[in-house]
């Protein structure tokens, strides 16, 4: 398979590099005196030479030999004693969107940390603006050296049927993304009821990717790791990321699909069963390490796949099996072994140097992509110009006349009192929720807000089609909040969520949402506390990574003040409409319970 993120074929550049590693041409670059991590052999080689050329590894002197025969006059020589060479390392699952910040500016915060190649769903953008976003988005990302492959979104909308989203994505436009230089596989199926019931356009997307010999990565939630499981693997879906304990790991590692075991901003999945896993002793090959989602000021301040490696280590993962998770194991899951995972002879010239492998370590000090080196001391070398993102991606929000008071008013048919109610109870730290009951007081003919209790009205709003669109009203408990939330981020058809314990606050909410193109917004009686916002699809901004990961500061702490202590508040609001995970959901067409897919009742 040509690898199109490499910066020369390999068989239009071998001639040259069997001259360099010969001594007969002079390399480009020589990294001398470095503890190479060997992935392949799973051994730290000491003293260890490594000579690019075209950009690619032509030799690496290990056991006392050199590459000393490989140095030109214009060679660039690096002494790089003292610290550790790694391969570039490569997040196995990832939303570009989730940063808040488009490709090109994603790029520039992820690769001082040493992450060289990532493996992107946009299926966020992809459900406001179908593949021609998805399109638009890769443009600014190959003006990087970033290698930002391609999962193509597989499930817009997530599951049918249960949403409202801006556009939708089928079979035949997988099998025309196969073609796409940019793309490796599928991206996460979150459809398994279509999978399992054999919905034709599931099956048909998966049937398409692989016969493109391409990787279908999933998204499997169930509790069934028996029957279910099986036959979900048995599609041809090749990887999931969505282990929530450690016997969900071990059941997949036993039937051969890869484990992608998850540390982002909100999901926090490795201590949950990154212990079991090293106390097992089981083979860890088919495990690989992502983060899924992360927030601007995770990059800005604890780093990418860096963190990920220094927890994992925390954890007591051996730091060289950590560093495979990240590198060699990823690439033979997609495919991509021949040419990316690994520094030996041949493979593209991806290093980084890092200072130690340890808990305290993985500090990126120099990072090479295809042999350039893109980043030094956590800078980026690299820089872009501020991308020119096209109207259609930046006037998202056309919700028509939906926005007015009644809208976040809850009329019944009742007696005054308490009135029983479904609620969605978030649980901190983890995608899940809860199908609980709750009692809300009745007056007038409406149904109120409980704040004493932290029951909050939740109203879900379709941002996609103006007039046409309909909302939904639920009830939200964990929270804890005085006030109102909305945003525009809201997995996965990206609505208008809103959220308060009072109307007046709600309506200011997503009216100012509403005027910036989207975002995340608090307010507090009658007054905005902070504000992101995202006018790219009501996900994205035009700023740098700093300065949304300060406005997201500032977010956090208005939510703090609203009386909030959940971790990573925003991202656990963001998944309430995500319609593939249990156990309940709401979406603008109402409450979804995730385990028997069927709509549910307000009222208990």
């Amino acid at each position: 398979m040509l690898n199109h993120f490499c910066k020369e074929p390999l068989w239009q550049c071998n001639g040259a590099l069997v001259r360099v590693a010969q001594g007969l041409e002079p390399a480009d670059t020589v990294i001398r005196h470095a503890k190479l991590v060997s992935v392949t052999t799973h051994e730290i080689l000491p003293d260890a030479d490594i000579a690019i050329s075209h950009g690619r590894v032509a030799y690496i002197g290990v056991d006392g030999h050199t590459a000393e025969h490989c140095i030109g006059p214009k060679t660039a020589v690096v002494d790089a004693h003292g610290l550790y060479a790694l391969p570039g390392l490569m997040d196995s699952h990832i939303h570009i969107e989730s940063s808040m910040v488009g490709p090109s500016e994603y790029a520039r915060a992820v690769v001082p940390h040493g992450t060289v190649a990532i493996l992107a769903d946009p299926h966020e953008v992809a459900n406001v603006r179908g593949l021609e976003g998805v399109r638009t988005m890769w443009q600014d990302a190959a003006r990087t050296p970033l290698k930002a492959m391609l999962t193509t979104p597989s499930c817009v909308p997530a599951v049918t049927g249960f949403e409202d989203t801006g556009s939708s994505v089928d079979a035949a436009q997988i099998a025309d993304s196969m073609t796409w230089p940019e793309t490796v596989g599928l991206g996460e199926m979150m459809n398994y009821p279509g999978i399992l019931g054999g919905e034709e356009n599931a099956q048909a997307e998966v049937a398409e990717t692989l016969k493109a010999d391409k990787c279908v990565t999933g998204h499997y939630v169930s509790p069934d790791t028996d029957r279910g499981l099986a036959a979900y693997i048995a599609s041809g879906v090749h990887a999931c990321h969505e282990s929530g304990t450690w016997q969900d790991v071990l059941a997949r590692l036993r039937m051969g699909m890869y484990a992608q075991l998850r540390e982002g901003s909100a999901w926090l999945n490795l201590p949950g069963y990154l212990p079991q896993l090293i106390a097992s002793g089981v083979d860890t090959h088919l495990c690989l390490l992502c983060t899924d989602d992360s927030h601007p000021h995770t990059l800005v301040d604890d780093g990418h796949m860096d963190r990920v490696l220094r927890e994992a280590v925390r954890l007591g993962l051996d730091p060289v099996t950590a560093v495979q998770m990240a590198t060699i194991n990823i690439a033979d899951c997609f495919g991509l072994t021949h040419e990316m995972g690994s520094v030996t002879p041949g493979k593209c010239a991806d290093v980084v140097l890092v200072d130690a492998l340890a808990a305290d370590g993985f500090n990126a000090q120099m990072v090479w992509i295809d042999g350039q080196l893109v980043a030094q001391e956590g800078r980026a070398l690299f820089s872009v110009e501020s991308f020119a993102w096209p109207d259609f991606m930046t006037h998202t929000m056309e919700l028509g006349g939906q926005l007015v008071p009644q809208a976040f008013e809850y009329p019944v048919d009742v007696p005054d009192g308490p009135v029983r109610v479904r609620a969605i109870k978030v649980t901190p730290g983890d995608t899940l929720t809860q199908d609980v009951i709750v009692e809300v007081p009745a007056k007038d003919g409406l149904l109120l807000p409980d704040p004493a209790h932290d029951v909050c009205k939740l109203c879900v709003f379709d941002r996609h089609h103006g007039d046409a669109g309909v909302h939904s009203r639920g009830f939200a408990t964990g929270f804890g909040i005085h006030g109102a939330l909305a945003q525009t981020v809201s997995h996965d058809a990206h609505n208008l969520l809103v959220m308060g314990d009072n109307e007046a606050d709600m309506l200011l909410a997503a009216q100012t949402l509403e005027a910036c193109g989207g975002g995340e917004v608090a307010v507090e009686d009658g007054h905005v506390l902070a504000l992101v916002e995202l006018p790219v699809c009501g996900l994205m901004s035009k700023e740098r990574v700093e300065v949304v990961s300060d406005k997201v500061s500032r977010i956090e702490e208005a939510w703090r003040q609203m009386g909030c202590v959940l971790p990573s508040p925003f991202m656990t609001m963001g998944v309430m409409s995500l319609a593939c995970v249990p156990v309940l959901r709401q979406t603008n067409r109402g409450y979804v319970n995730c385990l028997t897919y069927q709509f549910e009742d307000l009222l208990a």
